[in-house]
Protein backbone atom coordinates (compact mmCIF):
# COMPACT_ATOMS: atom_id res chain seq x y z
CA UNK A 1 0.00 0.00 0.00
CA UNK A 2 1.22 3.50 -0.63
CA UNK A 3 2.73 4.58 2.67
CA UNK A 4 1.72 8.17 1.97
CA UNK A 5 -1.90 7.32 2.86
CA UNK A 6 -1.27 4.81 5.68
CA UNK A 7 -3.92 5.18 8.36
CA UNK A 8 -6.04 7.52 6.24
CA UNK A 9 -9.45 7.06 4.67
CA UNK A 10 -10.17 8.05 1.09
CA UNK A 11 -13.46 8.67 -0.71
CA UNK A 12 -14.79 7.52 -4.05
CA UNK A 13 -17.16 9.62 -6.16
CA UNK A 14 -20.21 7.98 -4.56
CA UNK A 15 -19.00 9.23 -1.16
CA UNK A 16 -18.08 5.74 0.09
CA UNK A 17 -15.12 5.46 2.45
CA UNK A 18 -12.27 3.52 0.85
CA UNK A 19 -9.37 1.78 2.58
CA UNK A 20 -6.20 2.99 0.82
CA UNK A 21 -4.35 -0.22 1.69
CA UNK A 22 -6.65 -2.19 -0.56
CA UNK A 23 -7.27 0.44 -3.25
CA UNK A 24 -3.62 1.43 -3.76
CA UNK A 25 -1.84 -1.90 -3.33
CA UNK A 26 0.63 -2.70 -6.13
CA UNK A 27 -0.22 0.49 -8.03
CA UNK A 28 1.52 3.57 -9.28
CA UNK A 29 -0.31 6.47 -7.62
CA UNK A 30 -0.83 9.95 -8.97
CA UNK A 31 -1.46 12.48 -6.22
CA UNK A 32 -3.43 15.24 -7.94
CA UNK A 33 -3.39 18.63 -6.23
CA UNK A 34 -6.12 20.71 -7.84
CA UNK A 35 -9.03 23.11 -7.28
CA UNK A 36 -12.21 24.06 -9.11
CA UNK A 37 -11.48 27.80 -8.90
CA UNK A 38 -8.20 27.32 -10.80
CA UNK A 39 -8.43 27.75 -14.63
CA UNK A 40 -5.29 25.66 -15.37
CA UNK A 41 -6.78 22.89 -13.18
CA UNK A 42 -10.07 23.02 -15.08
CA UNK A 43 -8.05 22.83 -18.30
CA UNK A 44 -5.91 19.82 -17.25
CA UNK A 45 -8.51 17.73 -15.36
CA UNK A 46 -10.32 16.55 -18.54
CA UNK A 47 -6.95 15.52 -20.02
CA UNK A 48 -6.18 13.54 -16.86
CA UNK A 49 -9.67 11.98 -17.06
CA UNK A 50 -9.03 10.77 -20.61
CA UNK A 51 -5.59 9.45 -19.62
CA UNK A 52 -7.03 7.57 -16.62
CA UNK A 53 -10.04 6.22 -18.54
CA UNK A 54 -7.91 4.87 -21.36
CA UNK A 55 -5.38 3.20 -19.03
CA UNK A 56 -7.64 1.93 -16.25
CA UNK A 57 -11.16 1.56 -17.60
CA UNK A 58 -10.57 0.67 -21.25
CA UNK A 59 -7.38 -1.42 -21.07
CA UNK A 60 -7.31 -5.19 -20.64
CA UNK A 61 -5.97 -5.83 -18.11
CA UNK A 62 -6.47 -2.45 -16.43
CA UNK A 63 -3.29 -0.48 -15.77
CA UNK A 64 -2.06 -0.54 -12.18
CA UNK A 65 -2.68 3.17 -11.70
CA UNK A 66 -4.75 5.11 -9.22
CA UNK A 67 -5.25 8.85 -8.80
CA UNK A 68 -5.91 10.51 -5.45
CA UNK A 69 -7.35 14.04 -5.60
CA UNK A 70 -6.15 16.50 -2.96
CA UNK A 71 -8.42 19.52 -3.02
CA UNK A 72 -7.36 23.13 -2.67
CA UNK A 73 -10.98 24.25 -2.97
CA UNK A 74 -12.29 26.87 -0.57
CA UNK A 75 -15.07 24.69 0.89
CA UNK A 76 -16.23 21.10 1.06
CA UNK A 77 -19.18 21.96 -1.21
CA UNK A 78 -16.81 23.46 -3.80
CA UNK A 79 -14.64 20.32 -3.68
CA UNK A 80 -17.61 17.97 -4.07
CA UNK A 81 -19.00 19.95 -7.01
CA UNK A 82 -15.63 20.05 -8.81
CA UNK A 83 -14.90 16.37 -8.03
CA UNK A 84 -18.29 15.20 -9.33
CA UNK A 85 -18.50 17.49 -12.35
CA UNK A 86 -14.99 17.20 -13.78
CA UNK A 87 -12.98 14.37 -12.24
CA UNK A 88 -12.53 10.77 -13.31
CA UNK A 89 -13.64 7.77 -11.31
CA UNK A 90 -10.71 7.98 -8.93
CA UNK A 91 -10.28 8.61 -5.21
CA UNK A 92 -10.03 11.73 -3.06
CA UNK A 93 -8.82 12.71 0.37
CA UNK A 94 -11.80 14.16 2.27
CA UNK A 95 -11.76 17.96 2.19
CA UNK A 96 -11.94 18.11 5.99
CA UNK A 97 -8.77 15.99 6.42
CA UNK A 98 -6.02 18.39 7.44
CA UNK A 99 -3.46 15.84 6.19
CA UNK A 100 -3.68 17.70 2.87
CA UNK A 101 -1.45 20.39 4.39
CA UNK A 102 1.19 17.79 5.30
CA UNK A 103 1.05 16.40 1.76
CA UNK A 104 1.50 19.87 0.25
CA UNK A 105 4.55 20.39 2.45
CA UNK A 106 5.98 16.91 1.81
CA UNK A 107 5.75 17.30 -1.97
CA UNK A 108 6.60 21.02 -2.01
CA UNK A 109 3.31 22.07 -3.62
CA UNK A 110 3.34 25.82 -4.15
CA UNK A 111 0.75 26.03 -6.94
CA UNK A 112 -1.99 23.93 -8.51
CA UNK A 113 -2.48 21.91 -10.61
CA UNK A 114 0.30 19.51 -9.69
CA UNK A 115 0.40 15.77 -10.36
CA UNK A 116 2.99 13.90 -8.30
CA UNK A 117 3.55 10.27 -9.28
CA UNK A 118 4.71 7.97 -6.47
CA UNK A 119 5.74 4.36 -6.04
CA UNK A 120 4.07 2.05 -3.57
CA UNK A 121 6.54 2.98 -0.82
CA UNK A 122 5.79 6.68 -1.32
CA UNK A 123 9.01 7.58 -3.15
CA UNK A 124 8.48 10.14 -5.91
CA UNK A 125 8.77 8.86 -9.48
CA UNK A 126 8.15 12.35 -10.86
CA UNK A 127 6.61 15.61 -9.73
CA UNK A 128 6.04 16.54 -13.37
CA UNK A 129 3.14 14.18 -14.11
CA UNK A 130 1.04 16.94 -15.67
CA UNK A 131 3.77 17.98 -18.10
CA UNK A 132 4.60 14.36 -18.97
CA UNK A 133 0.96 13.52 -19.73
CA UNK A 134 0.66 16.62 -21.92
CA UNK A 135 3.95 15.92 -23.74
CA UNK A 136 3.96 12.10 -23.97
CA UNK A 137 0.37 10.97 -23.50
CA UNK A 138 -0.06 7.33 -22.50
CA UNK A 139 3.63 6.57 -23.10
CA UNK A 140 4.61 8.28 -19.85
CA UNK A 141 2.85 5.58 -17.83
CA UNK A 142 5.28 2.97 -19.17
CA UNK A 143 8.24 5.10 -18.07
CA UNK A 144 6.69 5.51 -14.60
CA UNK A 145 6.34 1.72 -14.36
CA UNK A 146 9.95 1.25 -15.42
CA UNK A 147 11.14 3.64 -12.71
CA UNK A 148 8.92 1.89 -10.14
CA UNK A 149 10.30 -1.51 -11.23
CA UNK A 150 13.91 -0.32 -11.14
CA UNK A 151 13.43 0.99 -7.62
CA UNK A 152 11.65 -2.18 -6.50
CA UNK A 153 14.44 -4.34 -7.94
CA UNK A 154 17.13 -2.10 -6.47
CA UNK A 155 15.49 -2.25 -3.02
CA UNK A 156 15.40 -6.05 -3.20
CA UNK A 157 19.21 -6.26 -3.52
Amino acid sequence: MVEVFAGKTLLNKEGDLIDPEEALRNKVVGIYFSAGWCPPCRDFTPILCDFYTELVEESEPPAQLEIVFISSDKSSDDMVEYYHDMHGDWLALPWTDQYKHDLKKRFNITAVPKLVIVKENGDVITDKGRKQIRDQGLACFRSWLEVAEVFQNFNAI
